[in-house]
């Protein structure tokens, strides 16, 4: 559970930081799947890109979440978050949602769902 728990600040961090983007990167498993508003994506690459379109399109993100809590029935762990983020058009916004995660036998994310409560979020990013 590690690694979600740094998951949030190296999301951040990513922006500025090289390293930080790689530890952020190094916390997931080579053939992990995310899945964004439904639309599921497989591997690293794949994430990393997501990362990269998100720093794209944004000059400054921080996220907080509430804290990871495992749900045995559904074997997963989940946590509600919101995120403060600022567009390159300078246009300013707030998100909630939930992010659902599975790790492996060593601790690394197999498995990240992110479900904002605006589902139109994430609606561009479907390459």
């Amino acid at each position: 559970m590690e690694n979600l728990q740094k998951y949030f600040d190296l999301f951040d961090q990513s922006r500025t930081s090289e390293k930080a983007f790689e530890e952020l990167s190094g916390l997931f498993t080579e053939d992990m799947t995310f899945v964004l508003n439904g639309h599921e994506k497989h591997g690293i690459d794949q994430w990393n890109q997501f990362v990269k379109m998100v720093f794209q399109e944004n000059v400054d993100l921080k996220h907080m979440f509430e804290g990871w809590v495992y749900e045995e029935k559904e074997d997963l762990y989940v946590t509600p978050w919101a995120v403060c983020g600022k567009r390159k058009s300078g246009e300013v916004y707030t998100q909630t949602g939930k992010d659902f995660a599975k790790l492996d036998t060593s601790g690394k994310i197999t498995y990240l769902a992110n479900v904002p409560d605006n589902t139109d979020m994430f609606s561009d990013y479907k390459k």
